[in-house]
């Protein structure tokens, strides 16, 4: 079986300064991945080349099976599923849930003249239903709550029906029944075979979703610790990484830390 993502001492440097300094990391088929860090560790920065929209300054970085640099990446792009706040500012307020869902299959934003056939349609109400916005569907995306629009980006990532899912901190800004709503449906959607790889960037263990199988642990641009959720996710590892001393819990699948 061959890695979605191998990189390889992977390097990006800015002005001299090392962003991500030699970060060698392997995602293989069916992995549910989550990215923590302090701020400036090197997240961002990380999925920018996830998504191919960077290329690394030093190293080699294979993204499904396309070594970044000797690719198209109009053709890789339409293969990964981004939802990020990033892209917010591209979405026209008065566009309706449901065309601004159909057209990610043309990785465009703003429906305009593109033809969808029975499959695209059906594909969009199934991920409507999924993440419970099928009744948000002729609303427009101005009108919605923080919380509607993180599902409504997420089911547009997912449109296109792409090998790897990339989710920069959906669960930030919403308020606690939001933010266990969606952590469900992530849950959810994860238990189906045929659903993506995901790579999930969070700030907050309590967004770590029930999922989740592994840890990428990042620090000062550099791989602090990865592997196996339950063997990373520890309070020394916590403790180390944010040089207070943290205390670890895990209640049903989910974390929550405390300061000692």
């Amino acid at each position: 079986m061959q890695p979605l993502i191998s990189l390889d001492d992977v390097t990006v440097l800015r002005s001299g300064t090392a962003i991500l300094s030699k970060v060698s990391w392997q995602v293989m088929p069916g992995e549910r991945w989550v990215v923590i860090g302090p701020n400036g560790a090197g997240k961002t920065t990380l999925l920018a080349i996830l998504s191919s929209y960077l290329f690394p300054t030093l190293g080699r970085a294979e993204i499904l099976g396309s070594k970044l640099g000797q690719v198209d990446t109009s053709e890789l792009k339409t293969r990964i599923g981004v939802a990020s706040s990033s892209t917010l500012d591209l979405i026209p307020g008065d566009e309706k849930v449901s065309d601004l869902i159909l057209s990610s299959a043309y990785a465009v934003f703003g429906r305009w003249i593109e033809e969808y056939d029975l499959w695209d349609e059906s594909r969009s109400s199934a991920l409507l239903h999924a993440f419970g916005i099928r009744e948000l569907a002729d609303r427009s995306f101005a009108t919605l709550s923080e919380g509607e629009r993180k599902r409504v980006m997420i089911a547009r990532a997912l449109m296109p029906d792409p090998e790897l899912l990339l989710l920069d901190e959906p669960a930030a800004g919403l308020d606690l029944g939001g933010r266990e709503d969606l952590l469900h449906r992530l849950a959810l959607f994860a238990s189906d075979p045929s659903s993506p790889a995901t790579i999930m960037v969070t700030h907050h263990l309590e967004e770590i979703p029930v999922s989740t199988t592994h840890l990428l642990v990042l620090k000062s641009g550099s791989v602090f610790a990865q592997g196996a959720i339950s063997q990373i996710l520890t309070s020394e590892n916590l403790s180390a990484l944010y040089g207070s001393e943290i205390q670890l819990e895990v209640r049903n699948g989910r974390y929550f830390a405390l300061s000692r």
